[in-house]
């Protein structure tokens, strides 16, 4: 039942703002950052930070375990896991944080976790030195950030088919032909004219 709304401008001041603390954490272009996060208008902030400082992201589902989470991540190498302390699936509590602690017995290359306030109630355990809060951690960030110019087959995210048949494999999208494919894809099935 909640609602947000977001202008273009306040979107991309949030971004910008993310952005910044991801690179303050020492993200780099081609670094992995896995998003675990229920749906809320950050997890789209946290692909765009990535896409604008050229860091590759992967979403795991937030329905997916602490196993299926500890796979992607070390399939990636991602850097950097941003999470939430937990969300609301069909009206229960999924416990977000808790996964990813559970999945971080088995990652060594994640450095740092970024937990996303969203229930607000039982503060989950946090690790000193690796668990930092997102709220803190954009706080005094700047909402200016340029976009780190990228090659058009550089990597923009990896999206992990649902191991269904096996061990998940990771499908890689490049930043070019990502936004062709949505160009062309709007374009043809809208029918979008000039007019």
């Amino acid at each position: 039942g909640d609602e947000r709304t977001l202008t273009y401008a306040q979107l991309h001041r949030e971004v910008c703002r993310f952005a910044n603390a991801l690179k303050s954490l020492g993200v780099k272009p081609g670094d992995r950052v896995t998003l675990y996060m229920p749906m809320v208008p950050e997890l789209a902030i946290a692909m765009l930070s990535c896409a604008r400082i050229g860091a590759v992201h992967s979403v795991v589902f937030g329905g997916f375990s602490a196993e299926a989470l500890r796979g992607r991540i070390n399939d990636s190498e991602s850097k950097v896991l941003v999470t939430a302390d937990g969300g609301w699936r069909r009206g229960s509590v999924v416990p977000l944080k808790r996964f990813a602690d559970e999945a971080m017995e088995g990652t060594p290359t994640i450095e740092k976790v970024v937990v996303y306030r969203r229930i607000g109630v039982d503060a989950p355990k946090m690790k000193p030195g690796r668990d930092l809060w997102w709220h803190e951690l954009v706080a005094d960030q700047t909402d200016q950030c340029e976009a780190t110019p990228m090659d058009s087959e550089a990597m923009l995210y990896l999206l992990y088919t649902s191991g269904t048949t096996g061990k998940p494999k990771g499908i890689i999208h490049t930043t070019g032909g990502y936004m062709v494919g949505c160009y062309a894809t709007t374009k043809w099935i809208f029918d979008i004219k000039e007019e």
